[in-house]
């Protein structure tokens, strides 16, 4: 018979003695626990394995106990395998989680059940088996409360005290937080301002994004030629209004020299007067639209805003 004898100051090690000819192969079993008592409901309870075996042997994974219910108060939350040698020989260390549900009524002890693992060694001969039987171990639980406190003659001394807790200012924090709000309306305001929503709709200096506005409100309108010359009209209002001035198409380089911001725009608004010219002049509102559609009367009308913005 041979005996493993561990050296590590731990509270609890078991032993596993390995005798007769089939069960040579495996040298010794060892079980270690960081400690055996202190343990309640819910807590986690560790383990580890020292398994030796003689060189060439490997464990067999299916051999292993699977995470999972061992009993309806205990669980096997997790199992890791590692290997090193040892010598001669191999140890496998089997690192195992567990996790207890016994609700004590009083402090006992419980029983860990042991489990079996199998080696196998390939050889020209075939395969040769062993097993190594991992003993049950015991650890003690307490219950997380007394089961009847002291008897009192006064109900009320089974109360406590509420807790201090420290009084807070809230004076700071809302401070604070109508600072912050303050900020917000006022990042609020300058995006009304840029986008002209209410109540900056109607300043002056923003007549491009008012005539975009009109062009959105020709949508669905019946009358597709009445509509055309409305939009025209929209956009010439726009034109007017930022000048301070009616302007025609031989006032056009004019405009772009009191207003460089609208340069770019040059090419759409030279078509822009054409197609007027053709609606309003020649009384031909199909050609006028082959010139300029009303799609890109208001694509035009959209980029003087985004120019206006800028302006």
């Amino acid at each position: 018979m041979r005996r493993a004898v561990s050296t590590s100051l731990v509270p609890l090690v078991l032993a596993s003695s390995m005798a007769g000819p089939v069960q040579a192969q495996v040298r010794a079993v060892e079980v270690r626990a960081p400690r055996a008592f202190g343990y309640m409901l819910g807590d986690l309870v560790r383990a580890q394995v020292d398994i030796v075996v003689e060189d060439g042997f490997a464990i067999q994974a299916a051999s292993l106990p699977q995470p999972g219910a061992l009993a309806y108060w205990l669980d096997l939350r997790d199992i890791a395998v590692s290997q090193a040698d040892a010598g001669d020989a191999r140890r496998v260390r089997l690192d195992l989680t567990y996790q207890t549900f016994y609700a004590a009524l009083d402090v006992r002890s419980l029983e860990v059940p042991g489990f079996t693992v199998s080696f196998v060694s390939q050889g020209a001969s075939g395969a040769t088996t062993a097993s190594a039987r991992v003993p049950a171990w015991t650890f003690t639980i307490s219950p997380l409360r007394e089961i009847l406190p002291p008897a009192k003659e006064n109900p009320q001394d089974y109360m406590r005290p509420d807790g201090r807790v420290a009084s807070l200012d809230p004076r700071p924090t809302l401070f604070t937080g109508l600072g912050f709000a303050g900020l917000a309306l006022v990042a609020f305001a300058g995006l009304a301002r840029d986008r002209t929503w209410w109540p900056f709709r109607v300043r002056r200096g923003r007549a491009f994004a008012a005539a975009r506005r009109r062009l959105r409100g020709l949508n669905g309108r019946p009358d597709a030629a009445e509509a055309y010359r409305e939009a025209l009209l929209a956009l010439h209002r726009g034109l007017d209004e930022t000048d301070g001035r009616r302007v025609l198409a031989d006032d056009l380089d004019r405009f772009l020299d009191r207003h460089p911001a609208y340069r770019g725009q040059a090419p759409g608004l030279v078509a822009f007067f054409e197609a007027s010219r053709i609606a309003f002049f020649g009384n031909d509102t199909a050609r006028a639209r082959g010139r300029l559609a009303r799609p890109e009367i208001a694509a035009l009308a959209a980029r003087l805003a985004r120019a206006e913005r800028t302006a």
